[in-house]
């Protein structure tokens, strides 16, 4: 039964090789109740007479100028009407049958939030809140795997563009500061496909690894603790951070 009302929203700027796959996997679902935003960053690639051509099957198209993907999320969930907000990148697809399962969990279960197994470079399942002071790997995507009340999102508030990996920092508020609650689908309930090349994959690894630092700081985590949580990503990695030096320079 759907009982819920899902909002997805798909952000979107120059994506016309991979923008009709992305909204025929969401076209595809057997779910009804549901809401597709797109907030396009004026595209100029013929994304946007894509987008026109399954305009009938999209409940809001903004094309405008914005200040980044971070700046259009805040956009697309400040007009999502649905029960629940889940997020579509524009190169990434949804798999058969993942609303509905979405629609289970938070229909059966006393759940703020929900990250769904995700295929990636590898199969990523689980939800561990425990490490999320130690480490970000956590969570499987924001991408595709994550869905949200859409009042609790609101109450987390929105997603803090001066970090590079804004996501992060909301999920440390999520479930750190607003104490909401979450679980993780089955490993064998993959909601979709995270194609690799997007966004967080073009960050310098250095430029990540400091905008985690940032991240925990501006959210009062002691900044011994942080410095050495820091050096022991660059132990682990050395020569990930020796290359990201030499490409920066």
């Amino acid at each position: 039964m759907e009982k819920n009302k899902i909002s997805i929203i798909t952000v979107v700027k120059n994506s016309s090789k991979t923008i009709e796959k992305t909204i025929q996997s969401l076209l595809s679902q057997k779910y009804k109740n549901l809401e597709y935003l797109v907030i396009d960053g004026n595209s100029t690639d013929g994304t946007l007479e894509i987008l026109n051509k399954y305009r009938e099957n999209i409940s809001l198209l903004i094309s405008e100028e914005d200040k980044g993907i971070w700046d259009a999320m805040n956009k697309g969930v400040s007009l999502a009407k649905g029960d629940i907000i889940g997020f579509l990148n524009s190169d990434d697809t949804y798999f058969e049958n993942s609303l509905n399962i979405v629609n289970n969990y938070f229909s059966n279960n006393k759940i703020d939030f929900l990250f769904g197994s995700v295929e990636k470079y590898k199969l990523m399942h689980g939800f561990k809140p425990w490490k999320i002071k130690w480490s970000f790997g956590f969570y499987t995507s924001h991408s595709v795997g994550f869905f949200i009340r859409t009042n609790k999102h609101k109450e987390v508030g929105t997603y803090d563009d001066r970090f590079l990996s804004a996501d992060l920092d909301f999920f440390y508020r999520m479930i750190v500061k607003h104490k909401l609650k979450g679980m993780g689908t089955k490993k064998n309930e993959i909601l979709g496909k995270f194609k690799k090349g997007g966004f967080s994959s073009r960050i310098n690894y250095i430029d990540h690894l400091i905008d985690m630092n940032l991240i925990r700081i501006h959210n009062n985590q002691n900044k011994i603790f942080v410095y050495f949580l820091y050096l022991l990503k660059i132990l682990k990695k050395p020569f990930k951070y020796l290359s990201a030096i030499i490409k920066k320079n």
